[in-house]
C-alpha cells in the first residue's frame, strides 16, 4: 500500500458515490428524490466533521454496522452469524434497548456517520429499534431483512421515514433462494417488493454471493428483474466461510475479479440502481476497512467489533461513548498493523487472520490485568 494514501478520502469519495447513485436511481420518485437532496446536504455535513477529526488526530469511519438482534427465525445454510453462535431462534435477554439504540444513533449523527446498517439476526424483529432509526434524518439506514416480517406497519414507517431503506436477502433465482433460505421464502420476498414498488418506496436486495450462485445473480436477466420489480439498489455480499465445510462456497480470485469488474461496469451503464460491493475491491482501499478503517460493528449486546465476521470486542458501548469504542485497543492495534492488510483467501481478512486477532484480544486483557 502507498505510503500516502489517505483512507479518509478514499471513504468520504465512496460515500459521495453511493449518494450521486441513489440521486440518480430516485430521479423519477418525487418524495424519494427529496429524501435524497435533504440526506446529499447532511452527508456533505458529515464528511466534514469526519475531516475535521481526522485533522485532529481521531479517525471516524462513515459506515456503522448495527446488529439491533441476535434472533432469527430461518436457518440459513451456511450462516456465518449462527455458525459463531451470534444468533439464536429467540433472543436471549440484556440485548440493548430502542432507548440505547437511539443514544448510539445520535452520537454517530454527532460524529459524522453517514450510513448505519441494520443487521441482526433478523433485524424486522425489533420494530422499536426501527421506528428510533426512522426518527435520524440525517442518517440513511439500510435494513438488511429476510423479509418475512414485512407488513402493513411496516410499509407505513417507510412511506413516511425514507431514511430506512429495507433490502431483502435473495440468493438467485426460487430454488436458489429456497434451497438456502427455506421452502416459500422466495415468493414471499417477491410479494413484497411488488407491494413497495406498487407503493413507491425505496427497497434494494441483498445477495450472498459464492462460488455456486455468482453466476445468476451478476446476469443480465436477474439484475433486469429486479430492476423492472422496482429495486434501486443492490449489495453484493462475498461468502465467508466459518467452517472447513463451506470453504468450498467462497469466490476465487478470477470469480472476485468477475465481481469487481461486473460493478464497474454496470455503474458505468447508466443503469438507474445503486451496486456495492461488501467487502470489495480491498486493494483499492489499501486493505481491509473494518476496524473502524471504514465501518466497524456494534452487536446486539453492545459489543463493539471489528466486523461482523470477526465476533471479539474489548469494549462495549453500554460502558462507553462509540467514539471511545472506534478506538478501542484491539480497533487501535488491527489498524496500525498489517492484519488488516495482509493477502488472504476467500471474502474476509479478519476471519482468515482469526488466530492472530484472538491474540491481540487476549494480550490486551493481560495488560489490563
Amino acid at each position: 500500500m502507498s505510503e500516502t494514501f489517505d483512507i479518509q478520502e478514499y471513504m468520504t469519495e465512496g460515500v459521495r458515490r453511493i449518494v450521486k447513485d441513489a440521486l440518480k436511481a430516485t430521479l423519477k420518485d418525487p418524495r424519494g428524490s427529496a429524501f435524497m437532496v435533504k440526506f446529499a446536504a447532511a452527508s456533505a455535513r458529515a464528511d466534514a466533521k469526519r475531516r475535521e477529526a481526522e485533522d485532529n488526530g481521531e479517525h471516524i469511519p462513515p459506515f456503522l454496522i448495527a446488529s439491533i438482534t441476535s434472533a432469527c427465525n430461518l436457518h440459513c445454510a451456511g450462516c456465518y452469524s449462527r455458525t459463531n453462535h451470534a444468533t439464536t431462534d429467540e433472543a436471549p435477554v440484556r440485548q440493548l434497548t430502542s432507548a440505547e439504540w437511539f443514544d448510539i444513533f445520535k452520537e454517530a449523527d454527532e460524529i459524522g456517520v453517514s450510513f448505519i446498517l441494520l443487521a441482526g439476526g433478523e433485524p424486522m424483529l425489533r420494530r422499536d429499534i426501527i421506528q428510533e432509526a426512522g426518527k435520524m434524518q440525517n442518517i440513511m439506514f439500510p435494513i438488511f431483512t429476510n423479509g418475512t416480517f414485512m407488513d402493513e406497519r411496516y410499509f407505513e414507517l417507510f412511506d413516511k421515514c425514507r431514511n430506512l431503506i429495507p433490502l431483502l436477502s435473495i440468493e438467485g433465482d426460487q430454488n436458489i433462494t429456497d434451497t438456502r433460505r427455506g421452502g416459500g421464502i422466495y415468493e414471499k420476498l417477491i410479494r413484497n417488493m411488488d407491494e413497495l414498488h406498487k407503493r413507491g418506496l425505496i427497497y434494494g436486495a441483498s445477495i450472498t454471493v459464492t462460488s455456486e450462485n455468482i453466476d445468476e445473480v451478476m446476469s443480465d436477466q436477474f439484475l433486469n428483474e429486479l430492476s423492472w420489480r422496482g429495486c434501486k439498489a443492490v449489495i453484493y455480499v462475498e461468502f465467508v466461510p466459518v467452517t472447513e465445510e463451506s470453504k468450498n462456497l467462497t469466490l476465487s480470485e478470477e470469480q472476485e475479479v468477475q465481481l469487481v469488474n461486473k460493478i464497474e461496469t454496470l455503474r458505468q451503464s447508466g443503469n438507474d440502481m445503486v451496486f456495492v460491493a461488501f467487502p470489495g475491491d480491498e486493494k483499492g482501499s489499501g486493505g481491509c476497512i473494518a476496524a473502524g478503517r471504514g465501518f466497524f460493528h456494534i452487536n446486539s449486546h453492545g459489543g463493539a467489533e471489528p466486523c461482523p465476521f470477526s465476533p471479539y470486542s474489548d469494549i462495549n458501548v453500554r460502558d462507553t461513548s462509540l467514539k471511545e469504542a472506534v478506538n478501542s485497543e484491539l480497533f487501535r492495534v488491527l489498524r496500525d498493523t498489517d492484519v488488516l492488510k495482509d493477502d488472504h483467501q476467500g471474502g474476509c481478512v479478519l476471519f482468515e487472520k482469526r488466530d492472530q486477532v484472538e491474540a491481540i484480544l487476549a494480550a490486551g486483557r493481560m495488560n489490563q490485568n
